[in-house]
């Protein structure tokens, strides 16, 4: 599929402060759906009816439309804010073009499920998100495990918002690399990014999904 096939779409991170720190809602798709079984953020395509607009516009109406569609819960479009891009790799069956926004959800909100399109929900840790999938109990797309990761870091929404705040929002193009049993996702920036060589030497920036557990290596070796 060409990139001029690609087809935009949008997630919605919704954020809040639980008990014990930041906490992300996460849904857990269908397993006869696209992304079927994973856990996921709230999130679609990009419809006719979120236009007109450009596209980053487009994508932050259809942001708040998913997350009402898929969890019942009322986001603030002047809310959003942007977190990063995607591009999936080559030979994708389908290739979503997309836009990624945090948003605070200051409130108390009833999570409300179809249990057709989406099977489960919860809030968690990004902490605890993360060690889920480590244990096997939840499957999470590269995307997702990114943003969960950088979101770690953060104490509570407001100090996600302003790192995000901060700087533009990461792009990631992937490029897929295979060796054995190791998938790697390599980004712009790594030394292996232009010809798929992850032998190659030089700086790092890439997801390796070894099974022995994922690693996200940023530092130049």
């Amino acid at each position: 599929m060409a990139l001029s096939d690609a087809i935009p779409a949008a997630t919605v991170v919704p954020l809040r402060d639980g008990p014990t720190g930041l906490e992300t809602l996460m849904l857990r798709k269908n397993s006869k759906l696209a992304f079927g079984g994973m856990w996921v953020f709230p999130g679609g395509k990009v419809d006719e009816g979120d236009g007109p607009g450009d596209e980053i516009g487009m994508a932050r109406r259809a942001a708040v439309r998913e997350a009402a569609e898929e969890a019942a819960i009322a986001i603030d479009e002047a809310s959003l804010v942007p977190f990063s891009h995607w591009t999936p790799p080559h030979g994708a069956p389908r290739r979503f073009l997309t836009w990624f926004f945090l948003a605070p959800v200051r409130d108390a909100v009833d999570v409300v499920i179809d249990r057709g399109e989406i099977q489960d929900h919860g809030w968690l840790s990004p902490a605890d998100a993360l060690a889920r999938r480590d244990m096997g109990e939840y499957e999470l797309a590269p995307p997702t495990w990114i943003t969960l990761r950088r979101l770690s870091s953060a104490r509570d929404v407001d100090a996600a918002l302003t790192e995000a705040r901060a700087r533009e929002p990461q792009r990631f193009a992937t490029r897929v690399v295979v060796d054995g049993a190791v998938v790697s996702c390599l980004w712009a920036g790594d030394a292996g990014y232009a010809d798929g060589d992850a032998t190659a030497p030089g700086s790092r920036h890439r997801l390796v999904m070894d099974p022995a557990g994922w690693r996200y290596l940023t530092t130049p070796v």
